[in-house]
């Protein structure tokens, strides 16, 4: 639980965590007990000091000022507008002298509300003095304890409690002892203490009672138990007279002062005194100042030689001129209070109280006036009266209203006025609560009565508002509402379903934003009813009456009529008639708007009839002239739509009919039907539609029909049958056809004939006939073409499908010549081709009167003849060729019946000079050899044309015949053969190729092993595989070698100069081997070596390999404290430091109050060290770690925590003689703090050196938060040096640290930086020994 405590210096307030400490210093302290409580207390320092000066003995009993709080919950949930006791106003520390009075003030809220009770934390009861009371008009609870004593003082505590838990506030009180009250007692005990001594001697008493008063020589002379006191004073004259010098030396006059009302002045001057008992007066004009009877007005300080009087709260009664008298000395000077304007030193603030409670404001004044004060409500001044309360305190400075019986009438703003100065705070209320004496109650109510909600409340005073459902009807006229007195009621006549729901009544006051809620529920039961005699169906011509009624055995059940699910309302020529339990709906003239479905619903019955309208169907007699004098006529092709209106009620039933066939719909047949109308819509009409078309509707009430007729127009038919030819001579054909078998509804006007040439695709026109005459005559034909003829017939809507003929010839037919063979290339060069080919098979009936040769490039799609005649030779010579061209010829019989068939495309030919074929292959030899593969390379032949490639053939050496290398002539000038049996001989030899031909073959001159060329074994490590290699143990081990050599050397590996034989697996290749341990071990170090031998060569290579582990952990720590404030570490050194020249150890320390351990030492090698900068008082634990580069061992620690003897200071108590007093002297530093930079763990020390007399009080710092009392730093000052201990430095303990000195003389600081670095850190290290002029201290 975090606490608050606040530490009261020089008015600074400061609030830590946890639970802090402070105590007050004096000039000389005796004795010091601490006392620590449980963690749920706080820490408590009291002291007990005794002063001992020339004037007087006293004893001071002072504590620590203490204020703290805590709360102690007891519900894990509070209800909303619940809560746990909170301080408004906290009680204060308080410090006062023994016979005066203290109260402890508390003001208290919280939900339930609390109760208040005051105890002693020491456990001591409350003493006779001790009362506790609530204050009504100001609403605190309050502890006065009257006649102070030593025994009162303590911390008190202030609980409030309620259902939710418990709020504890402690303060303490502080008795300081009066030294005027029990002076004897205090004089007897310390001549007690001093009968106890040997009495001076004569000459120290004479040395003693030369500094003291006259007045006091008695006194002395008893405390230090000389009993000859008229001798000594004897004496004491005599030595006076000797001494002739200036009493009082003036070293600074008095100086006058200038100062504003209601400050502090002082008047101070520098004497030098040969006296130091001297007498001093102090005057104001010519009046002593009664220092000692001013009530602190005045006050007389001496600080060494500086005299001061000071003067508080001066006002204008203060000027004057202030005298001091001091042996034959008088100093003078003049005191000016500049007077300021008056002014509210508090505003007046807003008052909240409880009506009929009291209110008060009070308003303090920055001075005392004679200016009349008014106080105003509501514009009006306030007369002291039962009412109104007016006080002044006792200074003239407080002003107070009092407002009593506080009523709503009584808010609104409050003024005081004096002279110009105006204040205002306005006054409100907390009303007291309404409350229901009774509430409202849930009540049932049938349909149709009558129900009636009322409450009562504990006032008149009120406002009501009624609400239901949360809405506000207040003003709703349905509702009738009462109020009479303390009662408010409200009434609902003629109760409906909807009056069901939550009822609430709404009560406020004025000056009160609550509200006061009562609710209750009106539940509104249904009434139900039967049918006695229900509805039936009805059909009625138009403009007929008609009358639907129900009768219900209930009269005060009302019921809805429906129409087809719709509430009957405004329906032209319908009456709702109701007559007791009869309900009507009367028809005065039926139409068709009021066919449908009635339906009568009452709560309980329900009754339902159709109302239907019945007329016969009827066609308008015009519609159906139109529709048997004129057919309806449509285009082939096209839609026909004949609809046809109608009248009838019901809608009849529409039936169609064709050709005595009822219509029955499908993809091109659609029958719409609607009221009054009916459609047959016929899609893509054709020829066949045509016909009779009849339409039959029939109801109920009767029937009708209508008939028409339908005619599709199209082109006509085809004409008929096969073409009969009349005449095929060489002059003229004649043809002869039948008409149309269908003229498509029109009369055939004409028929058109076209004919083609056989084979042709184009059709020309070459007639026309009428359409009453079916032949026609060809004169234009050529003799022996076959021509094919078409005819068609013609009508008004075009032309019909074409009838055609067979081919006709014009006498005996003739036929193109047959195709001839491929041509054939016989002489190519450059310029030009020769081309040969043999006439066709056939030649069509008439000679071949030539040939048609054309050319292409090869690829191309178009064909150029050679030239523009016919060729009669069958031998061609083309020229005018490209070079280097590729091209293609095709050649084609002519006759009198025109071309024949193109022959097939000759070979592609190149339009170049011959080529020669390639001389011999030169310089064939081996290049490289495998066991599976040979290398062979050759040079091009110097002779020939250039080769195109070249054949490699291969024979094997127990082979006769010579196979290819590759399918491919080979490109390049070298070739790899592979697939080669090991180390068997094979026989090369080449040939050159190209487009001339092949040329001759060159062999080796002998054969060739498949073998590779030897070669001794070599590694190839690349930097892979180091010489020297360190793991961590549990990793694998892992040796990858590669290497060459040739044949495949022998693998070896081996450990220290033997055989491998154990945990590791070994791969073994041609090229590469590896040596593999999955978990190494300690035993797995050594030098690993591989040894690679062939016929050729034999090699080696080695790597030293260490395994290393984590150290194991060193054995028996033993502690022993050889020097006070150290600890001296041994142990036994762990077995790896033998091996391992990088094993060291860390040693580690941990006060018992942390759990964190921080690093004592590190690197150390022997089994000995002393740990320093221990705290005093403390218990730590130690702890020895072996490390290496492997990491750290497991901890050794020390088993029982190691106690550092606190230093013992020897309590001795000393009267000093009477001396003069010391020069005092203001604190100052011989020796200031230097600014330290801590590694993070490690304990820090700040020191200085200073001077100051009396005694400073040290205070420390860091930042602006006072550190002094903090539990977790260690502190001493003695003999003029100042130390501050900080235990394990952490990074928030980085910052600015101050050292404060005071006393009365004044004040000195001193400041320095404490920066906390991580061992990593070396940048910052450097930064803060090379970048700063200053010294730092670095750990």
């Amino acid at each position: 639980m975090d606490t608050a405590v606040i530490q009261n210096s020089e008015s600074v307030m400061e609030l830590h965590s946890g639970f802090h400490m402070s105590s007050s210093s004096s000039s000389s302290s005796s004795s010091s007990t601490t006392f620590t409580m449980t963690s749920t207390q706080l820490r408590k320092v009291s002291q007990n000091s005794k002063v001992v000066d020339e004037h007087s003995v006293v004893q001071h009993k002072t504590s620590a000022v203490v204020e703290s709080f805590k709360l102690v919950e007891k519900s894990l949930e509070i209800p909303p507008g619940e809560c746990v006791p909170v301080f408004e106003e906290r009680p204060r520390p308080i410090t006062a002298q023994e016979g005066d009075k203290a109260s402890f003030k508390v003001k208290v809220s919280g939900m339930p509300e609390p109760t208040v009770t005051w105890k002693r934390e020491s456990g001591k009861p409350l003493t006779e003095g001790a009362n506790t009371y609530f204050d009504s008009i100001n609403k605190r609870h309050v502890l006065k304890i009257k006649n102070l004593t030593l025994e009162d003082a303590d911390v008190y505590q202030c609980i409030a409690s309620n259902d939710h838990g418990d709020v504890i506030y402690s303060v303490s009180l502080i008795i300081a002892e009066n030294p005027t009250m029990d002076f004897k007692k205090i004089l007897r005990k310390r001549i007690a203490a001093s009968k106890k001594e040997k009495p001076p001697t004569e000459e120290e008493m004479l040395r003693i009672l030369s500094g003291a008063d006259k007045k006091d020589y008695e006194r002395i002379c008893a405390e230090h138990g000389f009993t000859d006191f008229r001798g000594i004073l004897k004496k004491l004259k005599e030595m006076k007279k000797k001494v002739d010098v200036e009493m009082v030396k003036v070293l600074k006059p008095l100086e006058d002062v200038t100062a504003k009302a209601d400050s502090t002045v002082v008047f101070d001057t520098i004497l030098e005194l040969k006296d130091p008992n001297t007498r001093m007066i102090w005057l104001q004009d010519t009046v002593p100042l009664r220092i000692q009877y001013s009530l602190g007005k005045y006050e007389a300080k001496q600080l060494g030689t500086k005299h001061m009087l000071c003067i508080s709260s001066v006002s204008l009664k203060d000027c004057g001129t202030y005298t001091l008298q001091v042996g034959d000395k008088t100093l003078s000077a003049k005191l000016t209070v500049i007077d300021e304007p008056l002014k509210f030193l508090s505003e007046l603030k807003p008052m909240r109280v409880t009506e009929r409670q009291t209110a008060m404001f009070e308003v303090r004044l920055s001075k005392k006036t004679d200016a009349p004060l008014v106080w105003k409500f509501g514009g009006k001044e306030l007369k002291r009266n039962e009412k109104f309360d007016v006080s002044v305190s006792e200074d003239g400075l407080t002003y107070v209203l009092k407002v009593k019986d506080v009523r709503p009438t009584d808010t609104g703003d409050y003024t005081i006025s004096i002279g110009d100065l105006t204040t205002t705070a306005p006054l409100f209320i907390e009303r007291i609560p309404i409350k229901f004496v009774s509430h409202l109650k849930n009540i049932h109510a049938r349909e149709k009565g009558k129900a009636c909600l009322e409450a009562e409340m504990s006032t008149k005073d009120v406002y009501v508002k009624w609400l239901k459902d949360g809405r506000d009807i207040t003003n709703d006229p349905r509702y009738v509402f009462l109020r009479e007195g303390k009662r408010a009621e409200v009434i609902i006549e003629d109760c409906d379903l909807a009056d069901s729901g939550e009822y609430a009544i709404v009560c406020t006051q004025d000056n009160d934003a609550k509200e006061y809620v009562s609710s209750a529920n009106l539940t509104v039961d249904e009434r139900f009813a039967t049918v006695k005699s229900g509805m039936a169906d009805v059909q009625c011509p138009t403009g007929s009456g008609a009358e639907l009624c129900v009768v219900l055995n209930d009269e005060k059940v009302d019921g809805v009529w429906f129409k087809d699910g719709i509430v009957v309302s405004e329906l032209s020529g319908v009456q709702v008639v109701k007559q007791g339990a009869v309900h009507k709906l009367i028809f005065s003239g039926i139409g068709t708007e009021h066919e449908g479905k009635y339906t009568f619903r009452a709560k309980g019955a329900e009754s339902e009839a159709i109302l239907t309208v019945a007329d016969p169907p009827t066609i308008d007699p015009t519609t159906l002239e139109i529709l048997s004098t004129e057919p309806v006529t449509v285009k082939a092709g096209q839609t026909a739509t004949i609809k046809i209106p109608f009248s009838g009620k019901p809608v009849p039933k529409v039936t169609w009919y064709r050709d005595g066939i009822e219509v029955v719909e499908d993809g091109r047949t659609v029958v719409e039907r609607a009221e009054d109308s009916t459609t047959l819509v016929l899609s893509k009409c054709v020829r066949e539609d045509s016909g009779a078309v009849m339409l039959k509707l029939k109801s109920d009430c009767g029937s009708a029909t209508a008939s028409l007729q339908l005619l599709v127009v199209d082109r006509p038919k085809p004409p008929q049958g096969k073409v009969e030819f009349l005449e095929r001579s060489g002059n003229c054909i004649t043809l002869k056809w039948k008409p149309p078998r269908d003229d498509g509804g029109m009369q055939v006007t004409s028929y058109a004939i076209e004919r083609r040439i056989a084979g042709k695709k184009s059709w020309f026109k070459v007639g026309e006939v009428d359409g009453n005459v079916t032949k026609f005559s060809d004169d234009k034909v050529q003799e022996g073409k076959a021509y094919q003829y078409r005819i068609r017939a013609v009508n008004t809507q075009g032309l019909s499908e074409p009838l055609e003929t067979e081919d006709a010839y014009a006498g005996e037919p003739v036929e193109p010549p047959g195709m001839t063979s491929q041509p054939q290339i016989t002489d190519v060069t450059k310029d030009m081709i020769t081309v040969t080919w043999a006439p066709p098979a056939q030649d069509g009936g008439a000679p071949v009167l030539g040939y048609i040769v054309e050319r292409r490039k090869k690829g191309g799609n178009m064909w150029v003849p050679v030239s523009k005649e016919l060729i009669q030779d069958t031998k061609c010579t083309v020229d005018g060729l490209v070079e280097d061209m590729e091209y293609e010829f095709r050649v084609t019989g002519v006759n009198r019946a025109g071309q024949g068939i193109p022959s097939s495309v000759s070979n592609s030919v190149l339009a170049k000079d011959p080529i020669r074929a390639p001389g011999l292959v030169k310089n064939l030899h081996v290049k490289d050899s495998s066991n599976s593969s040979i290398s062979l390379g050759w040079s091009p032949p110097e002779q020939g044309d250039k080769p195109s490639g070249y054949i490699l053939e291969i024979r094997p050496e127990d082979a006769k015949e010579w196979s290819k290398c590759s399918k491919l002539p080979i490109a390049g000038i070298s070739f790899t053969v592979n697939g080669l049996q090991e180390r068997m001989k094979y026989f090369f030899r080449i040939r050159a190729v190209n487009e001339g031909g092949i040329g001759e073959p060159i062999e080796l001159d002998q054969g060739v092993l498949a073998m590779p060329p030897p070669v001794p074994p070599r590694f190839d490590l690349q930097g892979k595989l180091k010489g020297q290699m360190v793991l961590r143990a549990g990793t694998a081990l892992c040796l990858h070698v590669t290497f060459m050599g040739s044949p495949a050397p022998e693998i070896t590996w081996m450990k220290d100069g033997i055989p491998t034989k154990g945990r590791e697996v070994i791969t073994k290749g041609t090229k590469h081997s590896q040596f593999l341990i999955s978990s190494s071990q300690r035993s797995d170090s050594g030098t690993y070596r591989i040894n690679l031998r062939n016929d050729y060569g034999e090699v080696h290579y080695d790597v030293n390999v260490r395994v290393a582990d984590y150290p194991l952990p060193p054995e028996n720590l033993c502690l022993v404290e050889e020097v006070p404030g150290t600890v001296t570490l041994h142990w036994d050194h762990t077995p790896d430091l033998e091996n391992d020249e990088q094993t060291h150890y860390v040693i580690l320390k941990r006060d018992t109050s942390t759990a964190t351990w921080f690093t004592a030492a590190e690197r150390v090698f022997s089994n000995k060290y002393t740990v320093t900068g221990l705290l005093p008082g403390r218990k730590y634990y130690f702890r020895v770690v072996a490390r290496n580069n492997m990491g750290n061992s497991d901890p050794l620690d020390s088993k029982e925590p190691f106690s550092i003897a606190k230093e013992k200071d020897n309590f001795i108590m000393s009267v000093n003689e009477y001396t003069a007093k010391e020069r005092s002297v203001k604190p100052a530093f011989i020796l200031p703090l230097k600014d330290h930079a801590v590694r993070q763990g490690n304990d820090c020390t700040m020191s200085c050196a200073f001077v100051g007399t009396p005694t400073p009080q040290v205070t420390w710092y860091k930042g602006e938060v006072k550190i002094s009392d903090s539990p977790r730093i260690w502190q001493t000052s003695s003999h003029g040096v100042c130390t501050l201990i900080i235990p394990s430095c952490g990074t928030k303990d980085s910052g600015e640290y101050t050292l404060l000195l005071e006393n009365p003389l004044g004040e000195a600081k001193c400041k320095c930086n404490l920066v906390i670095f991580d061992k990593d850190d070396k940048s910052l290290l450097e930064s803060l020994t090379e970048g700063s002029g200053k010294e730092k201290h670095i750990i």
